[in-house]
């Protein structure tokens, strides 16, 4: 309790009008039934519009990592583009393909099954939700952090061009086009665009001089919109991305003083990312309450390949090779309508995915150790949510998702040849055959596969009463969960591939959102169940560098608050704010967390990883007439606490300052506009993760602070852009 009075405290302080968060008339498709005002819905969220985005210098969703209160949006770093998200405390620390994310990523309806290769550089995007706390009923599996909704511009009907031009310190190139209109007047219209980026590095590599961070990117996006009625709507996307260049910029703590961008690697390595995705979108308008059928068939197959220096030394001690290949297919059906006070959406779902993962270590050129994994996991499941507007004022809501998941898994223990795998003297089948071949895409399995099915239930009840337009309060419980699976990355000599279950959370949730003349202000307070909660214990392995044994360890319980609030001082000026609090512990703890091989209260007493107690941040807008056209500013200021980055807390992530700006200058006319911006201002040093290595001289130990892998993020970045609009 006194951490609420904490919280309410702040809430207080924070309330008075006079800061704000993104615009206020965004159209938002969160409940899935139909377009809404994201300040009416009983659900804590963020919208960004496509000019927020501008504002914000926004490039992927890591550039949003910092501007809500609770949030995390993380590149793992050990391989560019592998998401590692966390809101309110829920999330992954991991870069095994086979691990669910806790934080569903949807692009233009589709769920992104892995998160390998699902973050990348957006553009042409006509808006992102951010939709905080579990969204099981709605959205299904692997949302007990939340859910992120991304959708791309549809086609228009009128002639529309768009084009941008941008030089970012690197030197970092980024063009980008866009041409939309009709095809054929009323019934057929189409949508091209194209995004290309050549960064040469922002980091400079001790070891040899040389720039890092090396990296070229090119997507192609084409959409056609075919309305031959006005109660029929197909709009299909089709996209195709690659991604290449330099691997990680390991920074060993040992040898670096974390705040630098200190780092010396041997090895360059590289990160790749190559995409090809179609969704289509079909919506029927009925006479049947009024409704619409929505059907999304949705089509995605990614390869991530990558290399990286483990040991972040001048010496090959440790280097690493690894492939993720998945494809997926999944089909949505759903209605949306309503009957006298009940508006109702019901549908169905279904996914399967087939997953290839290969390790390949490498402890000198002729010492390599090689594993993996391969899975096919199929789900389906039905949904149906019913809202009752019982009166003007009251709305009782319930919702009901059944869930039926598969994973057949086979694993092949990272493993020479002359490796003992259950211990010396114990022979056991594959022992002498090594793990698997990374270039002929090729693995040996030894241990008997994994067939594991499961059935959930993820209901929510809620209700929101509006007192006033201006007034929205609410309160939710909800349930969800995250599948289970088997750990693909069986790295440690004597410990046999081991599976874990699903993870269940349960949230209750309050929430009042209130506007107030020129401004507004959202609050919500959250108490967070998990039981059986997963994690992925990282531990330094004399043998194999580093072991990853992904259990189930336990239950815990996370609570805290968030804030948000705007304010339009003037018609022209604009003062935004936010803060959140997190908070979390275990309650019971079933497996050994800090790597002692006991279960004691020294493992109760670990913090959560990247639960990062304060976020907080304040931003102003300011707009005027310049040289008959109009100039803008924007500002923003965003802090971030330190955090544990694994479960044994020895490795840590960085307190963070940023500092964002953003100028720009636009004509009357409206066809273009010049900006110039910074991100980071600061230069605050970060890194994606902070996995701890043997403590011997070879990975650079003296007796200090313990050696670690640690990729680095950009500092300061500085830039100009041109955008162009016919």
């Amino acid at each position: 309790m006194r951490t609420f009075g904490w919280i309410l405290a702040a809430a207080a302080l924070c309330a008075s009008p006079a800061f704000a968060q993104e615009s206020d008339e965004i159209v938002v498709t969160a409940a899935k039934h139909g377009e809404a005002r994201a300040q009416d819905l009983p659900i804590t969220m963020n919208a960004f519009s496509a000019d927020d985005l501008r504002e914000r210098n926004v490039e992927d969703l890591q550039s949003l990592s910092y501007a809500m209160p609770n949030v995390q949006f993380e590149d793992v770093g050990t391989a560019r583009g592998v998401a590692n998200y966390s809101i309110r405390g829920v999330g992954i620390n991991s870069s095994i393909a086979s691990v669910d994310p806790a934080v569903g990523l949807f692009i233009d309806g589709m769920y992104v099954g892995v998160n390998a290769g699902s973050l990348t550089d957006m553009f042409d995007v006509e808006a992102v939700e951010v939709l905080r706390g579990p969204q099981g009923a709605l959205y299904g599996r692997n949302v007990t952090g939340g859910a992120v909704l991304v959708r791309t511009r549809a086609p228009t009907d009128v002639f529309e061009a768009h084009g941008r031009v941008a030089v970012e310190t690197g030197t970092n190139f980024i063009t980008e086009a866009a041409i939309s209109g009709p095809l054929a007047e009323g019934v057929l219209a189409g949508r091209l665009s194209i995004y290309r980026a050549d960064d040469d590095g922002w980091l400079e590599n001790d070891f040899d001089g040389s720039s890092f961070g090396r990296n070229e990117t090119s997507i192609y996006r084409a959409a056609l919109r075919f309305t031959p009625s006005a109660d029929f709507e197909a709009l299909l996307r089709v996209e195709q991305g690659n991604i290449h260049g330099d691997g990680p910029a390991g920074q060993n703590h040992a040898l670096f003083d974390r705040g630098s961008f200190d780092f010396a690697i041997d090895n360059r390595g590289y990160a790749a990312t190559d995409w090809e995705q179609a969704i289509l979108e079909m919506n029927w308008r009925v006479g049947f309450g009024d409704g619409v059928i929505t059907s999304i068939s949705g089509w995605r197959n990614v390869e991530v390949p990558w290399a990286a220096d483990i040991d972040s030394t001048s010496s090959f001690v440790f280097h690493t090779r690894v492939l993720n290949a998945q494809s997926q297919r999944s089909q949505e059906l759903r209605y949306a309508g309503s009957f006298g006070a009940f508006d109702v959406t019901s549908g169905v779902y279904y996914l399967d995915q087939d997953l290839l993962y290969i390790d390949e270590r490498n402890f000198s050129p002729t010492f390599r150790r090689v594993g993996g994994g391969q899975g096919e996991f199929t789900t389906w499941a039905a949904f149906t949510n019913v809202d009752w507007n019982a009166s003007e004022a009251l709305t009782l809501s319930a919702g009901l998702r059944y869930t039926h998941e598969e994973k057949d898994s086979r694993i092949s223990r990272v493993r020479r040849a002359i490796d003992d795998l259950n211990g010396p003297g114990v022979i056991v089948l594959g022992e002498g055959v090594v793990g698997g071949d990374i270039d002929a895409r090729t693995l040996n399995f030894s241990d008997a596969p994994f067939q594991q099915d499961w059935d959930d239930l993820s209901p929510r009840v809620g209700v929101q009463w509006r007192p006033s337009e201006a007034t929205n309060i609410y309160a939710n419980w909800s349930r969800a969960f995250r599948g289970g699976g088997a750990n693909f990355r069986t790295a440690s000599l004597g410990l046999a591939p081991r599976a874990y279950e699903p993870e269940q959370q349960s949230t209750f949730e309050i929430g009042w959102k209130q506007e107030l003349g020129r401004g507004r202000v959202n609050a919500a307070l959250f108490h967070n169940t998990i039981e059986n909660m997963q994690r992925e214990t990282n531990q330094p392995d004399p043998i194999s560098g580093v072991q990853q044994i992904v259990l189930n360890a336990g239950d815990a319980v996370i609570w805290g608050g968030e804030i948000e609030a705007r304010f339009d001082v003037t018609d022209r000026f604009t003062v935004a704010a936010h803060a959140g609090y997190v908070e979390g512990e275990y309650d019971s703890i079933t497996e050994d967390l800090n790597g002692d091989i006991v279960i004691s209260a020294a493992d109760y007493a670990l913090e959560i990883p990247r639960l990062a107690p304060w976020t907080y941040g304040v931003s102003v807008s300011y707009t005027a007439p310049i040289a008959g056209g109009e100039g803008s500013a924007h500002l923003s200021y965003n802090h971030r606490d330190a955090a544990f980055y694994n479960d044994s807390n020895l490795g840590r992530l960085a307190e963070a300052d940023m500092i964002d700006a953003n100028l720009t200058y636009a004509p009357a006319s409206g066809r273009w506009r010049i900006s110039l911006y910074g991100e980071n201002l600061l230069d605050e040093a970060t890194w994606g993760g902070d996995t701890v290595l043997p403590s011997t001289a070879a990975f650079g130990f003296s007796g200090g602070e313990r050696p670690t892998f640690s990729p680095l993020n950009k500092g300061r970045v500085l830039g100009i852009e041109l955008r162009a609009t016919y």
